[in-house]
């Protein structure tokens, strides 16, 4: 599946020092690792390839040491798919349109704190 949002997308995505794990709120199970992030969506490597389209209600584990919030839950929808660097694995891209106040300024804490300087 190919990633044609590339040229939709007008904030930086920051790399993140951490591989923060990300859960499926109605499965349980680990849907990926963060790679990068904005307030508006993010990027999962996962060892399965998520379906394009799909909402999703989700759990990130956050970095003790950078937020207060051990966890954040929020909705997002996956946007793209494709396979990763690593034949291995798959890189997916997420929207999240519809954050509460509370889980941007948990996002713009991990942006600020724990992405790469670049």
């Amino acid at each position: 599946m190919a990633d044609t949002t590339g040229e939709l997308r007008r904030l930086k995505r920051r790399h993140i020092i951490y591989y923060l794990e990300v859960f499926d709120r109605e499965s349980g199970q680990l849907l990926g690792h963060l790679v990068d992030l904005t307030v508006k969506g993010m990027k999962l490597v996962s060892k399965e390839e998520i379906p394009v389209g799909k909402g999703f209600s989700l759990r990130m584990v956050m970095p003790e040491e950078y937020c207060p919030a051990r966890e954040v839950l929020f909705h997002a929808t996956s946007t793209w798919c494709s396979q990763d660097v690593n034949p291995d694995f798959f890189a997916s891209g997420f929207s999240t349109p519809d954050l509460s106040e509370d889980n941007r300024r948990l996002f713009m804490i991990l942006i600020n704190q724990a992405g790469f300087n670049d």
